[in-house]
């Protein structure tokens, strides 16, 4: 298995207005152990203190998430709220809204790597899902491994803990989970892998082997998996880019008309492409 970068990536794919986040909240990115980058996308931290509510919205990698979260200051124990939880693969758009004092530490895997560390259920169980922490790794109940996570004020601490975490709880050797991760990366970065078909002849898997397969191991269907990287592209280009041409766009993703990309994208996001590059030029 191939070991991922010893970088996290910078791109803001599938943060709805990441300008108004990091404005709000100091938000970074970790890679975490050599061991365990090959099953990980990186550790996402998060700390903030604002005087009026936030409401954040992503919409969700085909990842599952392991996030401990803290709500109230660790000044006033008795106030604070802190929890661990598996957050599977979110099938809609995601929003949590954020208020006074707190702190997220969270690990994102990568599709296909999180079999390995609860291999005794498909992620498909945990598909659209937040459940504690124990659901999934019923030897973590022991608050120590909260507080080694939330309490630190060093990011290299809360790393060294999450990555300590992880490596009390795996990975096991999983074939199946390393090509999972393969084909997911294979429709991230090549433009040409635009159908199940064309997946599955890349993959030499039949289409019901290949269904199988991401079920077990990244939580959704190849198909669902292909529409949400075709809507990460075009959140991306609506942020970056001045005057997107959407027709162009639609057609580079593999969509039979601009009609149709208009659709998924209103239909994830809740506002048209449209719509949405204009409320970001206008601030």
């Amino acid at each position: 298995m191939s070991a991922s970068a010893p970088h996290p990536r910078r791109d803001t794919r599938g943060i709805v207005d990441p300008a108004e986040l990091f404005s709000r909240v100091r938000f970074r990115r970790h890679a975490p152990a050599p061991e365990l980058r090959p099953y990980l996308e990186h550790y996402w931290l998060i700390d903030w203190e604002l005087p009026e509510p936030y409401a954040s919205q992503v919409v969700p990698h085909p990842s599952v998430n392991v996030v401990f979260q803290r709500y109230g200051p660790l000044a006033a124990p008795a106030a604070a709220r802190s929890s661990a939880e598996v957050s599977g693969v979110g099938l809609g758009l995601f929003t949590q809204e954020l208020t006074e004092v707190g702190r997220v530490c969270g690990v994102q895997f990568r599709p296909g790597g999180f079999r390995p560390f609860a291999p005794g259920w498909p992620v498909s169980a945990w598909t659209g899902r937040r459940v504690p922490l124990v659901e999934a790794f019923p030897a973590a109940g022991d608050p120590s491994s909260l507080s080694a996570v939330l309490s630190p004020e060093d990011d290299r601490a809360r790393v060294a803990a999450l990555d300590a975490f992880l490596l009390a709880h795996g990975p096991a050797a999983d074939p199946a989970a390393a090509l999972a991760m393969e084909l997911v990366d294979l429709v991230r970065t090549d433009r040409t892998v635009r159908t199940v078909s064309r997946l599955a002849s890349a993959s030499g898997l039949s289409a019901r082997s290949l269904q199988r397969l991401f079920a077990g191991h990244v939580g959704v269907g190849p198909k669902w998996v292909v529409l949400r990287y075709r809507i990460h592209e075009a959140l991306e280009r609506a942020g970056t880019t001045d005057a997107p041409d959407w027709a162009a766009l639609a057609a580079e993703l593999g969509y039979s008309d601009q009609a149709h990309l208009v659709r998924d994208f209103t239909t994830t996001i809740g506002t048209s492409p449209t719509a949405y590059a204009r409320g970001l030029s206008v601030r």
